[in-house]
């Protein structure tokens, strides 16, 4: 039986205080702190925007993914959230990356996250405002209406749980 990934592999192998270099304490996976200086590092899930771009009619744009993880599945739009933008500008940025079009941001859609996981997924609707490319990381893009998404080649289980909660269901 295959071991459980470690959420938080860095911590695991952390032993000294990056600040000053002594003998640290580590509440794995969340935290390493030191008595000598008093220095504390949390660590928490990494937030991730994506945008859900949606057509008028109802058909949803998916990516095949070019890229592990989830390397020939399909997705939507997204990634990280880098320091010093936020959770819509990164959204908008990720579309921009991988679809080569910029998109008009919708509602939030929802949030999603399992205890088990490294991230923190933030989910808009959009609109596409141009006909998307294909890049490096979407090596494939379709508009699929409802009853044609490829339920059994999701990239991550986030993508058909968001899909669900958006209305559309497994065909």
């Amino acid at each position: 039986m295959a071991a459980e990934p470690d959420l938080n592999p860095q911590l695991a192998r952390s032993r000294f205080c990056p600040a000053c270099g002594a003998e640290a304490q580590v509440d794995h996976p969340r935290s390493l702190s030191c008595e000598a200086c008093g220095f504390i590092a949390y660590s928490n899930p990494k937030p991730v925007a994506c945008v859900i771009p949606l057509e008028q009619d109802g058909s949803v744009w998916l990516l095949r993914r070019g890229f592990d993880p989830g390397a020939g599945l399909w997705t939507f739009p997204g990634g990280f959230v880098d320091l010093g933008e936020s959770a819509e500008q990164a959204a908008r940025r990720e579309v921009m990356e991988e679809l080569e079009v910029e998109v008009e941001l919708g509602p939030l859609h929802g949030v999603y996250s399992r205890p088990d996981d490294r991230i923190l997924l933030v989910v808009y609707t959009g609109r596409l405002l141009g006909e998307p490319s294909l890049t490096d990381e979407a090596v494939e893009v379709q508009a699929f209406a409802p009853a044609e998404i490829p339920w059994d080649e999701m990239a991550f289980w986030s993508t058909e749980v968001a899909l669900r909660d958006l209305g559309v269901e497994r065909g």
